[in-house]
């Protein structure tokens, strides 16, 4: 009997490409860009979750190309935590270096966001949806944000960062 060994790298890629298939039940949501004619899905998390005050968490987001026509990103995502009428943007992360990242049908790219618990008090942010807008890939689309608060750094300010889009796996 022949045994067939895939290389875990192309397991996990597989798993991850299957994940963003079930948008309904992953908190993923389709966006289209006029410009671009890019059709996208967005999935957030799951992510290791900050679970004390001061604790640093990672969530990471990945965005697959749903259109059959091929999508070019280069740069950050723009990411906004909300709560009820507050906002807070997160900075860009310190020297990180953007790629332009060109993605065919059914590939996927992803970025992390990554943040500091917050203590519930003052200067904590009470985020409950992340407001995501990807490069070229039209309006922002807003999803659930279940990690809890969000330390400030000022009243404005979270303490919360974005990488850059880069392939899946890199």
């Amino acid at each position: 009997m022949r045994t067939i060994r895939v290389p875990l790298v192309v397991t996990a890629l597989a798993a991850a490409l299957t994940l963003t298939a079930c948008d309904s039940k992953s908190g993923g949501d389709d966006a289209k860009s006029p410009a671009s004619d890019c059709v996208v899905a967005v999935v957030v998390g799951p992510g290791n979750a900050a679970t004390t005050a001061g604790d640093t968490g990672n969530v990471p987001v990945t965005v697959t190309n749903r259109g059959s026509n091929q999508c070019t990103f280069q740069g950050f995502p723009g990411v906004e935590l909300t709560a009820g009428g507050s906002s807070w943007n997160a900075a860009q992360e310190k020297d990180a270096q953007p790629a332009k990242v060109t993605l065919h049908k059914g590939e996927a790219a992803t970025f992390t966001i990554t943040y500091v618990r917050g203590n519930g008090g003052s200067l904590s942010a009470p985020a409950k949806a992340v407001k995501i807008t990807i490069p070229g890939a039209g309006d922002a689309k807003s999803y659930p944000w279940s990690y809890g608060d969000v330390a400030l750094k000022t009243k404005d300010t979270p303490d919360a960062s974005v990488g850059p889009i880069q392939v899946a796996g890199d």
